[in-house]
């Protein structure tokens, strides 16, 4: 059973997502809470158990999502995070993928949406919703590529985590051993200067390395 944390200041949202959520047969929520101030305390809370994932709220008092969001990202990048809101701002989502979240959703979608970026943030890493498909290729439109000398199986690499495959899927593909996907995975965060597996995707496709 996969622990959910909520972050979300609007009680009547919050707890019915948390309704909502307890009726899929994997999930759980494990804590609702109201900003991301409060978020931290139980996240610095070494008896509880840390969360498998976080829906995360952008306007919110004491501690908004994207000050939240800069405090997981230094603090706990391995938790990853869904941002649920009513803010339909390409900026923001960008900046927010940027900081390493692993799906962008607006408030008016489906329950089964829902449920499948849940599923896809769990079983391979991102959710990759038609609005922000659409944001990362209007802003990739709108910028220079800046092309790096890359080898040929760094080249492999981005071309298959463009794809729905799991790390371990494309260590298969590559016959190499999923600690060396790890290492490119690391060496290609830092090359590149990106903090997620969306960035990666995101620099592929800017350079012609994946096309859609």
């Amino acid at each position: 059973m996969y622990q959910v944390y909520i972050v979300d200041d609007h009680a009547l949202f919050s707890n019915s997502l948390e309704i909502l959520i307890n009726q899929f047969d994997s999930y759980h929520v494990a804590q609702c809470l109201q900003n991301g101030r409060e978020l931290i305390f139980k996240l610095q809370d070494q008896q509880l158990t840390k969360p498998d994932l976080i829906l995360l709220d952008i306007n919110m008092p004491v501690m908004n999502g994207l000050e939240t969001m800069a405090w997981l990202t230094k603090n706990y990048p391995e938790i990853p995070v869904l941002v649920l809101t009513m803010q339909d701002d390409d900026q923001m989502m960008l900046e927010l993928i940027k900081m390493g979240i692993k799906g962008y959703l607006l408030k008016d979608i489906t329950p089964q949406i829902l449920l499948k970026a849940l599923d896809d943030i769990i079983k391979i890493g991102y959710y990759h919703s038609e609005k922000l498909t659409q944001t990362l290729i209007s802003a990739l439109h709108n910028k220079s590529p800046n092309k790096i000398d890359l080898k040929e199986k760094e080249i492999t690499f981005l071309q298959l985590i463009c794809t729905e495959k799991t790390y371990k899927e494309i260590a298969d593909d590559m016959h190499l051993s999923p600690k060396t996907i790890d290492g490119y995975r690391d060496t290609l965060f830092e090359k590149l200067q990106v903090r997620s597996r969306v960035g990666l995707v995101l620099y592929a496709i800017k350079n012609g390395i994946f096309r859609l």
